[in-house]
């Protein structure tokens, strides 16, 4: 009978909220498209990119017109200040040469991309867009391949010995290039997992023991003492981490960025 009590507390407070914690990621085509055999959807992740896109150059638009902002900034301008100085100066430290500042606007709308992206799962009835592995692989090569055809322009076909250190022995060469090849190569691949793996992780464990908070909120009649501050706590606690672990791996991208483009560009040798 006691269990029987139990199980009748929490049933008709839990049946109708118990969803997968991989819910949150589901595609949903919002309009379906299709051109001949070719199926196009506008999705929810689309949906959530131009969202952010907008959200972004908005920000940036009202903070800059009238030729700039005010001489003593609000929250708004001192964000974006903040988002601008903290590029340029990860450009400067991670990037040997004179050419560094050529590179700045890319990796700096990447940033923000991942910025703005990373942290927007914590939004109820959002869309977490870097938690998809092929939006994170598709930017992660498209940056990989930029980056060698950077190498390829500043170095020409010298831009091939980073493959091949110097005074390596005939006869150990083509194990040497192997190596260096096969890492090189999954740079692009480990990039975009790492991004994906990180948010999809994170923000899971959030949905997991937010909903152990809420069943905890449903026994408050057996738990009191538990069910009206505790699950507050326990979502509070881990709200704040997440969160810092978004915005850190839009920065542990961004350093990568730096560092690839550095190799490319000098062939692994600092200024």
């Amino acid at each position: 009978m006691k269990f029987e009590w139990l199980f009748l507390t929490i049933a008709p407070c839990a049946a109708d909220t118990i969803n997968s914690p991989l819910d949150q990621f589901e595609i949903i085509p919002l309009i379906d498209m299709k051109i001949g055999d070719l199926y196009f959807s506008f999705t929810n992740p689309s949906l959530f990119m131009l969202l952010t896109l907008s959200l972004v150059l908005l920000l940036f638009h009202f903070v800059t017109k009238n030729g700039g902002g005010k001489l003593v900034p609000n929250a708004w301008q001192s964000l974006v200040e903040l988002i601008y100085d903290f590029v340029p100066n990860l450009v400067n430290e991670q990037i040997a040469g004179n050419v560094k500042q050529r590179f700045f606007p890319c990796i700096s709308v990447t940033f923000t991309f991942s910025l703005f992206c990373n942290p927007q799962g914590m939004i109820p009835y959002s869309f977490t867009v870097t938690s998809h592995f092929l939006i994170t692989l598709g930017l992660s090569f498209s940056i990989f391949i930029g980056i060698t055809i950077v190498g390829f322009q500043r170095n020409g076909l010298h831009f091939l010995s980073f493959s091949l250190p110097a005074g390596v022995p005939l006869p150990l060469a083509p194990f040497l290039v192997l190596l260096e090849l096969i890492p090189h190569c999954f740079r692009a691949l480990s990039s975009g997992i790492r991004l994906f793996a990180n948010m999809m992780a994170g923000h899971s464990s959030v949905k997991i023991l937010s909903g152990s908070a809420w069943t905890m909120l449903c026994m408050n009649d057996l738990f009191y003492f538990i069910g009206d501050l505790g699950p507050l706590f326990i979502v509070l606690a881990l709200t704040g981490p997440e969160l810092g672990v978004a915005i850190s791996q839009a920065h542990v991208s961004t350093i990568s960025i730096c560092i690839y483009l550095n190799d490319a560009i000098n062939l692994h040798q600092t200024g």
